[in-house]
């Protein structure tokens, strides 16, 4: 009796060891990552370097290719590690974005980062077919030269005391829509690498179902998410909030892979509804030390694929690269800033100091890797590119000024005197026309209610059609079920329906450009009522026909009564200004808070 017991004791130690046998290089793994993630963030840190830079060393130091040190022996779950720092650093990056910071910004930045978007990629594009690449390679080469770096950007600026500078908050403004680009643009090549071909006609359905879900998501996130934490906030400690915004995040992240985006895109989209509420704070210093772990182990797991000899076989190319990024961010984003309306001196500081590519380079190159879609070169070439304008990206700044000197004396004087009474003019231009303001209020309101409303009528009419009707027509006879089912989704997009047609339609800059804006204010103002009525009549009407396919004329009549229902329903005018209300208080609640 008391040998069987010891057998079996024998061999509950003997699986124990093997299990932990089985974790050795697991643990082992990231002690290595973090022991020379630490000893190279201290040196870049006493060097005054972007400490970016140093765990790219640590990456390259811990790595096979690194023949006297200790190296990774478990690639995959460091491979995974990386994945879930992307999620992270992504997470973080929606957390400092506001979608009504983009729409406060005014048009300059938007003009200048699509401006700057587009000629770097053609550029990067250019430079990969030049070298012989194959397509996919100068493609996703373009998409990383694209994006400048704005954790390496904002260190920089901080370092060099440039933060209150105007050129470097216009800088920063063109990064944060680089940023929200960089999803788009990720989403598309995905696309592209799916298909393995560019078609224009699927491009924009992608475009079109990645704005339809971005919409989607941030409409129901503001109105749900902010009376979800009031409900639960006296539960919340560091904690609670902790996990349940990482819970909020990965949710955003599973469903968001569920309808074909990426991970990273779910993060952002959840980070960026998060940072709408007053506990947005709050979750981002909460956030900041798990995001720093993860993200130090993606940066790693970048240096973890330099290969020095690869490196020496592409040098000309990686100098041309660079020589793409110098030349190429220097005229085309002067340019882009020029369009955008700024004079030539802020101009070229603000070009002089997007000369780099950085995080969303290593991430759009981790994509490409894992569709496998293009070459094992190209990874090590950008991380050996993004290492050496990172370096250079402070002296670039600092040539600014003396570039433009010499620009100035080169150029004609009053070609310099044009430009500087250009953007004079820019910054200076205000509307006199005080109904031309108002009709523009009201213009971009009105879009904006039907872009919102739009959307969510598709999402519960498609939830109704996909998840409803089955259910319904499992329960009920085909003539009651369809009648059931018309009933239900009317009933639930009703509110929505009667705030795309008459939401506002009685404010005060309505009835101040009806009384006091003539007969042209008027006849604009009745074709937009009339351009809702019928988007409105066109949703009623189709929930009706595909309900009631074979009702004819009953059906044009159970429309057009369901339609003068809505639109004279006082019930539903309450319901839909309690809707709007809920939503805009939770849309201001963080500035409220703040005040």
């Amino acid at each position: 009796m008391y040998i069987s017991r010891l057998s079996v004791s024998s061999q509950r130690y003997s699986n124990f060891y093997y299990k932990m046998s089985q974790l050795e290089p697991l643990i082992s793994d990231l002690a290595l990552i973090l022991i020379c993630a630490g000893v190279m963030t201290l040196l870049f840190k006493s060097l005054k370097q972007p400490i970016v830079l140093g765990y790219i060393v640590a990456g390259f130091l811990a790595s096979p290719n690194m023949p006297y040190m200790p190296s990774v022996t478990d690639g995959h779950s460091v491979h995974v590690w990386s994945d879930i720092g992307v999620i992270f650093l992504l997470f973080a990056l929606g957390l400092e974005f506001s979608f009504r910071k983009i729409l406060k910004m005014g048009a300059a930045p938007i003009i200048a980062a699509l401006a700057i978007i587009l000629g770097m990629m053609y550029v990067g594009s250019l430079t990969g077919h030049l070298f012989g690449w194959s397509d996919m390679n100068s493609l996703y080469l373009g998409g990383m030269l694209a994006m400048s770096s704005t954790t390496i950007i904002f260190k920089a600026f901080d370092d060099m005391g440039l933060g209150k500078e105007r050129f470097s908050s216009l800088v920063l403004s063109v990064l944060i829509i680089e940023d929200i680009l960089a999803i788009v643009l990720m989403v598309m090549l995905s696309t592209v690498a799916v298909s393995k071909e560019f078609e224009g006609t699927q491009m924009l359905t992608s475009i079109l179902k990645l704005g339809f879900f971005l919409v989607l998501w941030f409409v129901v996130g503001i109105y749900l998410i902010p009376i979800l934490l009031k409900k639960v906030k006296p539960l919340m400690n560091n904690e609670t909030l902790l996990i349940t915004a990482l819970a909020l995040c990965f949710g955003m992240v599973v469903f968001a892979s569920a309808v074909g985006f990426s991970a990273a895109f779910g993060a952002f989209v959840m980070g960026s509804i998060l940072s709408e509420t007053v506990a947005a704070q709050k979750i981002e210093h909460l956030v900041n030390p798990v995001k720093n772990l993860f993200g130090a182990i993606f940066f790693v797991s970048v240096g973890m694929m330099v290969d020095v000899n690869l490196i020496i076989e592409y040098i000309v190319p990686i100098l041309c690269i660079v020589a793409a990024i110098m030349v190429g961010h220097t005229l085309l984003s002067t340019g882009a800033f020029l369009i955008s309306g700024q004079s030539l001196k802020t101009s070229m500081r603000c070009s002089f100091s997007l000369t780099q590519i950085g995080e969303f380079a290593f991430i759009i190159a981790s994509l490409g890797t894992s569709l496998h879609v293009t070459s094992d070169f190209l990874y090590p070439i950008v991380v050996a590119v993004s290492v050496f304008t990172t370096f250079t990206t402070p002296y670039m700044i600092r040539l600014a000024e003396p570039a433009y000197n010499v620009v100035s004396r080169v150029l004609p004087a009053k070609w310099i005197a044009r430009l500087e009474r250009n953007a004079t003019e820019n910054e200076e231009e205000k509307e006199t026309n005080e109904m031309r303001q108002m009709w523009h209020a009201e213009l971009k309101r009105a879009v904006f209610m039907i872009l919102i409303t739009s959307v969510l009528c598709v999402a519960v009419i498609a939830l109704m059609y996909h998840y409803g009707a089955p259910l319904i027509y499992d329960l009920l006879p085909a003539p009651w079920a369809g009648i059931v089912t018309a009933v239900v989704t009317l009933f639930l997009s009703a509110p929505l329906i009667w705030t795309l047609m008459r939401q506002g339609s009685r404010s005060e800059n309505v009835n101040r450009l009806w009384d006091e804006g003539g007969s042209i204010e008027r006849i604009k103002l009745s074709a937009l009522t009339v351009l809702r009525f019928l988007i409105g009549a066109a949703f009623i009407s189709y929930i009706i026909g595909n309900t009631l396919p074979r009702s004819g004329l009953f059906g044009i009549f159970a429309a057009i009564a369901v339609l003068l229902f809505i639109f004279f329903s006082p019930k539903l005018e309450k319901h839909s200004n309690r809707l709007v209300q809920t939503f805009t208080e939770n849309l201001n609640e963080r500035d409220g808070e703040q005040a």
